[in-house]
């Protein structure tokens, strides 16, 4: 099918009565001061729906329109057209058959593009009309850099030979730019930033080189025959690292900065001597896009309201808890941000400082010199400060100078590793601290947890097995019990995972005079008791399975994120969720 002569959107919407001669004149001055494509002014400036206007593209041409989001392509067939066509052309390979191959394209109507994708593809092109934002996204999925990653490695692994060479000599060679183990390394951070990981584990084994990358939580693998370049890429990350590369026997923990397509990655690199070599770890934090805003997080507007409240008042403690990776420090960051102006003192104590924020005095805590968070706190205090956020509430000695401080006229937000809002107080008793002292300073207590969402592409409805549903009879209502679920299937676009991004689980504490009053008695079973029953308090599970009915997130990660709570619950589990709506 060739291309049909070119058309002109606007009198095409025009025609088809979808905007007016007055809108079309409109867009078209828009589009000569900014350069932009006519059909994105039109559905930006809310003129036209973007789906009547492709189907009016469709019928005049007489060709389908194809929703990329919901199309199960096979990444083979789509790596047909190189990566670089493909972008250049915006054009990607949908199916291939005995008498072409069907290619979705933004402009069909693009003669030069059709006949350079004919010439390509060496066989005949049907066309088909796909959205820009869905094809560049299809192309971002589909063209990984894994084999790119496999073909240096194995150029690097060529150039090692068999013989021990000089491997510093050739890392800090004048040519380095072209040496393979950098064309790797940087293979390696494009792919991370591409798919959005927030870590890269290198893993020597046996036989083989594991590179593993943590995407919304779950680690992706790619195995590589060529062991010998595990020396080679440890050593080069040690040298950017900044880290002793003769000492091969302990670990080592270091920093250093790259920018990859356009984004200023700060990577924290920890190194551990293993079986095979050394394991490293690589925590991968994108400063371009800085941090987020609190409404931006996806906490319910409820919970929102309630923090934006919370954390401008003049005084006392705010705690984020959550295990590792659950997003606490990110909740942080976004309330730093809302609260930085130039009429506040901000004073940060972390370990270590992952985004740095113009106006906030950010210290790095070190250890090794005496610099612990309780000796750092108290000099922050002396240095006049509205806000102070301490990265960890590591111990009682910390703890009791951050609480004090919270008495004494200063807002400090800070981080606990537990399970959820109301074991957060029995964890701090346990290490020591005094009931009265968190009756009088501790304002909120919100904890956090992060779920999966099901990838929209290929979600569909999901039976129930016998475990989802015992758990739903447990902790369920009348809600729950009529709503249907769903998963994902699994496609290229979520690496056949069933899962794309992630979204926060919240749960707030407020404390109120009657909380208070029950918590000074240190009486932890009756504060648990009041608590679970405070206005506005919602148990992360529920929160949770509130997502599952929504279908944004599965039934799996429900029971994920609350067996631990469940553990701690179970003897009080049917009486701690009475009256509390999903």
């Amino acid at each position: 099918m060739n291309p049909r002569k070119k058309i002109r959107l606007g009198d095409l919407m025009v025609e088809h009565k979808l905007i007016s001669k007055t809108q079309l004149d409109e867009a078209l001055a828009d589009q000569k001061k900014s350069g932009r494509k006519l059909g994105r002014i039109l559905v930006e400036n809310g003129y036209v729906d973007e789906e009547q206007m492709f189907q009016v593209l469709s019928d005049q041409l007489k060709i389908p329109f194809v929703d990329l989001l919901r199309y199960n392509f096979n990444p083979d067939v789509i790596r047909l057209i190189p990566e670089i066509q493909s972008r250049r052309f915006r054009a990607v390979a949908l199916s291939s058959s005995d008498d072409g191959v069907l290619v979705g394209m933004v402009d069909p109507t693009n003669i030069f593009a059709y006949d350079e994708l004919t010439r390509i593809l060496k066989r005949p092109v049907k066309l088909a009309i796909v959205r820009e934002t869905d094809l560049l996204k299809t192309i971002d999925t589909v063209y990984r850099k894994t084999d790119e990653i496999s073909g240096f490695a194995e150029e690097l692994s060529v150039e090692l030979g068999e013989n021990d060479i000089d491997l510093g000599a050739l890392l800090l060679a004048a040519d380095v730019k072209d040496a393979p183990v950098v064309k790797l390394l940087y293979s390696l951070f494009e792919d991370a930033v591409q798919i959005h990981a927030s870590d890269i584990h290198i893993e020597p084994d046996e036989n083989v080189l594991r590179i593993r990358q943590r995407v919304d939580g779950v680690l992706q693998e790619h195995i590589m025959d060529e062991t010998r370049i595990a020396p080679a890429l440890v050593l080069k990350l040690k040298l950017m690292g900044g880290l002793d590369i003769s000492e091969k026997r302990l670990p080592q923990d270091g920093r250093f900065s790259v920018t990859v397509k356009d984004h200023n990655i700060d990577v924290r690199l920890s190194t551990m001597p293993v079986q095979y070599g050394e394991s490293v770890v690589m925590r991968l934090l994108d400063q371009t896009g800085g941090t987020l805003d609190l409404d931006a997080l996806g906490m319910p507007e409820a919970i929102l309201k309630r923090m934006e409240i919370l954390i401008r008042r003049p005084h006392g403690m705010i705690l984020v808890t959550g295990p590792t990776g659950s997003g606490k420090t990110t909740t942080l960051y976004a309330a730093l941000k809302a609260l930085n102006s130039p009429e506040k003192k901000i004073i940060t104590i972390e370990d270590p400082v992952e985004y740095r924020i113009p106006r906030i005095n950010q210290i790095q805590v070190n250890t090794n010199i005496g610099l612990s968070f309780a000796r750092v706190l108290r000099s922050a205090l002396r240095q006049d400060p509205d806000i102070v956020l301490v990265g960890e509430m590591r111990d009682e000695e910390t703890a009791e100078i951050g609480l004090r401080a919270a008495m004494t006229g200063h807002m400090v937000l800070s981080t606990l590793h537990t399970n959820d809002a109301i074991g957060t107080v029995n964890r701090l008793m346990d290490m020591g601290i005094k009931s009265y002292l968190l009756a009088s300073a501790l304002h909120a207590i919100l904890a956090q947890r992060l779920v999966r969402r099901i990838c929209q592409s290929c979600s569909r409805l999901a039976e129930l097995d016998p475990q989802q549903t015992a758990w739903l009879n447990a902790h369920g209502n009348e809600t729950a019990f009529k709503a249907t679920f769903k998963q994902g299937k699994g496609c290229g676009y979520c690496n056949y995972t069933g899962y794309l991004g992630r979204i926060g689980v919240y749960e707030l504490l407020e404390f109120d005079q009657q909380i208070s009053d029950v918590l000074s008695q240190g009486d932890s079973a009756a504060f648990a008791s009041v608590a679970r029953t405070a206005r506005g308090f919602r148990p992360l599970n529920l929160v949770a399975l509130q997502y599952a009915i929504e279908g944004i997130t599965s039934m799996d990660e429900v029971i994920r994120i609350s067996a631990d709570i469940d553990t701690m619950m179970d003897a009080t589990t049917d009486t701690a969720y009475q009256g509390v709506a999903v």
